[in-house]
Formats: structure tokens, C-alpha cells, sequence
């Protein structure tokens, strides 16, 4: 058998802290916070979320300079993307009812840096997320009064000439920040009624533009005269769809907020599915009245449908919307500062973030200081940046998230469950530590025998069970039985689970690889014709492959919450259209993108590999096994011995004994 170095012990322990998995317990509806959202409220909550700026700004903002009329076809594209990685949240929400949303999900199934590294992408999706409504809030009430705020700002208090900031402070998106998570501090169900409200007024304006746009809709506006249906061309379609993935960030706020739910393994699948659906359908049929109600290339990007009606006659109508956007926006806001606080804590709350940010008040039963620190952060970014810098450099977040978590659907769908009656993962047979006789099934306790004699706990007669049950089935995360005559020799010798977690692996990089050749082959790399079909098929047929071998191997079969229908097929095709768009943003957002990502390194490694709860958890003693014992009474008894690791099998026989046990070990040396 093969030793590792003398040398590479420090890197060894090293990987296992940084893949370590988060340990649930059994009773995973227990938590600090209060269980009060029903279906209605998680639904409400995940329309509000997604139909905002992206609705009422957005829309104008990729038809004029990235689509054309054709912003359709990438909300459709986007949409789709969204529904495949809106399966995987749904799933994981229902089964881990736990705040922290990708976050969590990638802790118990990846591993704990690649956990940190998406919650803190995930902070910062919904940083930007906040800020950007905030900004586009602040940009639409200004146009109702004729641009009068920035006016005075620019002239009576500052502005500057910087590049990525913005041409002056916005005092108003700050301050409007403020004012909201105060409101949030308050507790849930205010957020909630809060956001009730809004979604009610923005849902009667959305059908409000519907009915009168489409009345008003004239078809010479896609003619070719004013450039056609897709100006821009595919290209511009999937460069649309990539930038109108901002639309729909605000599913994840349900799965965030799943630890405050009353029942959410039906809540969370129900409500995600609603509210995906309807924010589909309002942002294809708004992008088909606003382009068929002007030309495309006349919008105004700051207020694009309200500037349509004024222009068409109807300023009336265009005071309506506004009024109705800045309702849709306020609903924005409040899942984003609903949903970055509760990230924060289920952080804070592993030990992976600073520890302040863990702390629940007692009447509100929210995370308060996470909810005032983060606010005014995000309050401070809406103050300098502009929304296009924003809107591109949150994709990328969100994009990533999205990944991880359709690839931990396929790890966590092909893994062996491991439970313990502690809660904790229970840890795998220790063979051969001493001989265990053959007829131990056989043996009965005997009220007329005075010597005692042992048995294994009731867990190992269980086992025994189940090992029989194996013969006849395959375990989870095994060669199915079909496949096991043709594939045994080449997988048969594998831990469950341990082919699929590196088909998945090889699934996103053939992923990467096959998205790197389409996008950048042919101009960036100019790579000639017979090398560049050579590499599409070649990572054509790992991403099928690693598919292929995947399906083979037996899933999990849990018909007590919603699972992703078609695994491993729907999360990989989730994780293919995911980087593919990440492919088509900019260079400087990557660069953004990188700095950030070696700032949350940074904090890793300077704070939570040190402060990580899992680490504490495997310094603390070993679990203890039980053994029962048959007294020369007829009673049984129970002795606990300390479990030892494989290196000390042989050389330590301590254990800790009941004091019932003592009384049978007097006895035996009194025979």
C-alpha cells in the first residue's frame, strides 16, 4: 500500500480542512429565528424579489444597447437558465430548511471553502443587488420631477469625473437604504406586511401596462426600417441573456428565507415555482409592449416605459408607472436586505464569519447587527457606483452560485446519507478490530445461564440487517445492477459516491473548456477550423460522458420533499448554460470578479479556518460505542466504550465502563 511522504502530512490535514462538511442535526426545524412564513408570504416574497428595476429599467437598458426588440428571446434564455437552477433551490430548501441559502447547500455537500467562497459571492450579489435597485429608485423619482435631485446634487453639493463611479453622490438611493433596514430590524412579519403592500400595487400596474401597452402597440416598430426583430444578432441575444440574469436573482431569497417557514418542504418548492413563473411571464410580455410601443432605439434607459407612454401622449399613464416601479422597487429592496442578513448569520453562526454578526435579538428574532452593518455598506455602494457597473459585476456572483449548487444537487443525490441517533454523520465500520463471532444473530439472552454474556448494540443488529437487504439491492451512490456485470471491474472497487463526486468535477471543467472554445476559439484564440472541431467534440464527449457514468450509479429515492426531476441531466445542463453566460461578461468584471474573490481568502484563512465550528466539533472527544450486557441476574445492562481510531486498534484497550458493568466483571472473577 502506497504512504504519503514524510512531508505532505501538513498539506494532507490541510485538504481535509478545507473540505470538511457541515454536520446537521436530526431536528433541523429547530432554530433561533421565528417560523412564521406561510406559502403566500415565501411567494410574495419571490415575485418581489425578482420584478423590480429589472422590470421597469432593465428591460430598456438591453433592448437599446444589447438586443433590440430581440431582449425577448434573452429573457426567455435567461429564464430558462433560471427555472433549471430554481429546481436545485427548491430541492435544497425543502430538505435543508436552514438559512444561508447556496451557501448552506455547498457546505453540506462540497465542502467548507468552497462554501465560504459562494456565501461570500453571495454577500455580495445581494450587496450589489440592493444598491443597484436602490440606485435605479432613486433615478426613477428623479425623472418625475424632471431630473430637479440630481440637478441640485451636482450643482449645490458635488460631483466628480472618476472612472467606475459615478458622475455624483446619490443621496437619495443611500438614504432610502437606511430607511429600509430599519424597517427590516423590526422582525419578519413587518418585512412581510411590508412587502404584501408593494407586490400588491407593482402586480396592478404590471397589468395596467399590459392591457393599455398592447392597445397602444404598433408592428412597424420591429420592421426592418427601424432595424429589424434582433438587430444585434445572436450574439447580442445571448450577451442580453447574460445581463438579464439580473431579472431573476430574487428566487433565492424563498430558499433564504426557509428557516423562518412554517412548513417549507411544501412552501419553498410551491412558492419557488409560482413566483419564477409569473416574474417569467411579466418580463416577456413588458419587453414586447415596451419595444411595440416606440423603437427600440429611441428608449430612454433610465425610465424606459415610463417615457414610452409620455412620448405616446399619455403622461398620465407614464406618473402610474412610476409610481408603480418605485412600489417594485421598494419589494427589491426589501428581500435584499431580508436575505444578506440571514447569509451573514448562517456564516457567522459555523464560525466562518466574524462572530458579532451571530447574534439574534431576543424580541425581534433577527439578526440585527448583521442587518444595520450591511445595510449602510450597502447604502454606502449605491452612493458612488452606478447601476450598469453594478448590474454587470453582479451576474458573474450569481452565475457562480448557481453552479455550485446544481452540482451539489448531483453530489448530495448520489451520496450515501450517513445519520447517527446523535444527529451527527455516523462514522464507517472499523474492520477488524477484533473478531467478531459468526453466530452472534443466533445468540438469546438466557434467564437460566449465570455466565453474562455480550451483544452488540441494537444499531449493529440494524446493520446486520441492512447489509443483508444490500445483497439483494444496490446502495446508493453504487453501480446499479444492470450496469454492475459491465462496469464492476472498471468502478466496482470505488467508495459510494466517490465516481460521481469526480464525474461532477470533470463535468465543470468539460463545461468550462467546452464554453472557453465556442466564445473565444475562433477570434480571441483564432484557432483553425480542424482544431477547433477537434476540441468541441472532444469536451463535447467528457461533458456527455461524465453524465453517461453518472446515470449508471443508484440515487437517492426520498419521496418526502420535492426532488429535481431528471438527475442528473437537468443540473448539468443548469451548470453548461450557467458558464456559458459567465463566458460572454466582460474582462473587467472577471477582474472585479478575482479581486473579490482574493479579499474573501483572505478573510478564510485569517479568520474562519480558525474560528470554524467543524473544526471545533473534530477536536471534541470520540463518539462512544454501546455494548449490552446479560447479568447472571437475567438483566441487561449497558457498557460504553470510547471508539478508537485504526492506529490505536491495537495498542490501547481503554475504555469507560457503567458501574453495572463493573458489578459483571466482580462477578466473573468471583467464579
Amino acid at each position: 500500500m502506497a504512504t504519503c511522504p514524510r512531508g505532505c502530512g501538513p498539506a494532507v490535514r490541510l485538504c481535509q480542512k478545507l473540505n470538511r462538511l457541515k454536520t446537521l442535526e436530526d431536528d433541523m426545524m429547530a432554530t433561533s429565528l421565528k417560523r412564521c412564513l406561510s406559502t403566500l408570504d415565501l411567494t410574495l416574497m419571490g415575485v418581489g424579489g425578482m420584478v423590480g428595476s429589472g422590470l421597469y429599467v432593465l428591460t430598456g437598458t438591453v433592448a437599446k444597447d444589447t438586443a433590440g426588440p430581440a431582449v425577448i428571446i434573452s429573457f426567455v434564455f435567461a429564464g430558462i437558465a433560471s427555472l433549471l437552477a430554481a429546481f436545485c433551490y427548491a430541492e435544497f430548501g425543502a430538505r435543508i430548511p436552514k438559512t444561508g441559502s447556496a451557501y448552506m447547500f455547498t457546505y453540506v455537500s462540497v465542502g467548507e471553502l468552497w462554501a465560504f467562497l459562494i456565501g461570500w459571492n453571495v454577500i455580495l450579489e445581494n450587496m450589489i443587488g440592493g444598491a443597484a435597485v436602490a440606485r435605479a429608485w432613486s433615478g426613477y423619482l428623479d425623472s418625475i420631477f424632471n431630473h430637479a435631485i440630481q440637478n441640485f446634487t451636482e450643482t449645490h453639493i458635488m460631483q466628480w469625473n472618476v472612472p467606475f463611479l459615478a458622475h455624483y453622490p446619490d443621496l437619495l438611493a443611500a438614504g432610502i437604504l437606511v430607511v429600509a433596514s430599519f424597517f427590516i430590524s423590526f422582525g419578519v412579519q413587518v418585512s412581510s406586511y411590508l412587502n404584501h403592500i408593494f407586490s400588491t400595487v407593482s402586480m396592478g400596474v404590471i397589468v395596467f401596462i399590459l392591457v393599455f401597452g398592447f392597445v397602444l402597440a404598433e408592428p412597424a416598430n420591429w420592421s426592418q426600417e427601424q432595424g429589424g426583430f434582433a438587430p444585434y444578432g445572436m450574439s447580442g441575444i445571448l450577451a442580453g441573456s447574460a445581463t438579464c440574469f439580473y431579472a431573476f436573482v430574487g428566487f433565492d431569497v424563498i430558499a433564504s428565507s426557509s428557516e423562518e417557514a412554517k412548513n417549507p418542504q411544501k412552501a419553498v418548492p410551491i412558492a419557488t415555482a409560482i413566483s419564477l413563473g409569473l416574474a417569467a411571464t411579466a418580463y416577456i410580455l413588458v419587453s414586447t409592449v415596451l419595444t411595440l410601443m416606440v423603437p427600440w432605439h429611441t428608449l430612454d434607459p433610465n425610465s424606459a416605459l415610463a417615457d414610452a407612454f409620455f412620448r405616446r401622449g399619455y403622461s398620465w399613464a407614464g406618473i402610474v408607472v412610476a409610481v408603480g416601479s418605485i412600489c417594485a422597487m421598494n419589494t427589491v429592496l426589501l428581500c435584499n436586505l431580508f436575505s444578506l442578513p440571514r447569509i451573514v448569520y448562517a456564516m457567522a453562526e459555523d464560525g466562518l464569519f466574524f462572530s458579532i454578526f451571530a447574534r439574534v435579538n431576543p424580541i425581534t428574532k433577527v439578526p440585527v447587527n448583521a442587518i444595520l452593518v450591511f445595510g449602510i455598506l450597502m447604502a454606502t455602494m449605491a452612493l458612488i457606483f452606478d447601476l450598469e457597473a453594478l448590474v454587470q459585476f453582479l451576474s458573474i456572483g450569481t452565475l457562480l452560485a448557481y453552479t455550485f449548487v446544481a452540482a451539489s444537487v448531483i453530489v448530495l443525490r448520489f451520496q450515501p446519507e450517513k445519520t447517527s441517533s446523535k444527529g451527527t454523520p455516523s462514522t464507517s465500520p472499523i474492520p477488524n478490530n477484533e473478531p467478531s463471532p459468526a453466530p452472534l444473530e443466533s445468540q438469546t439472552i438466557s434467564e437460566d445461564s449465570e455466565e453474562p454474556k455480550q451483544y452488540e448494540s441494537f444499531s449493529d443488529k440494524l446493520q446486520l440487517v441492512e447489509r443483508q437487504k444490500q445483497k439483494e439491492r444496490r446502495g446508493v451512490g453504487q453501480l446499479k445492477a444492470c450496469w454492475e456485470p459491465y462496469l464492476d471491474r472498471l468502478l466496482g472497487d470505488c467508495e459510494p459516491g466517490e465516481v460521481v463526486a469526480f464525474c461532477v468535477l470533470t463535468l465543470i471543467v468539460s463545461s468550462v473548456s467546452l464554453c472557453v472554445v465556442l466564445e473565444f476559439g475562433k477570434k480571441q484564440l483564432q484557432l483553425p477550423l480542424w482544431s477547433f472541431t477537434m476540441l468541441l467534440v472532444i469536451f463535447s464527449l467528457a461533458y456527455i460522458l461524465s453524465l453517461a457514468i453518472i446515470w449508471v450509479h443508484e440515487p437517492q429515492r426520498n419521496n418526502k420533499t420535492f426532488q429535481v426531476p431528471l438527475v442528473p441531466l437537468t443540473p448539468g445542463a443548469s451548470i453548461l448554460f450557467n458558464v456559458f453566460l459567465m463566458m460572454k461578461l466582460s474582462l473587467l468584471t472577471w477582474i472585479r470578479f478575482t479581486v473579490w474573490i482574493a479579499i474573501g481568502l483572505f478573510v478564510y484563512f485569517g479568520y474562519g479556518i480558525w474560528h470554524s465550528k467543524e473544526g471545533i466539533r473534530e477536536l471534541q472527544p470520540k463518539d462512544m460505542a454501546a455494548r449490552y450486557v446479560v447479568l447472571p441476574s437475567g438483566s441487561l445492562v449497558e457498557t460504553v466504550q470510547s471508539v478508537q481510531p485504526d492506529s490505536q486498534l491495537d495498542t490501547s484497550a481503554h475504555h469507560i465502563d457503567s458501574p453495572a458493568a463493573s458489578a459483571a466483571e466482580e462477578c466473573n472473577r468471583k467464579r
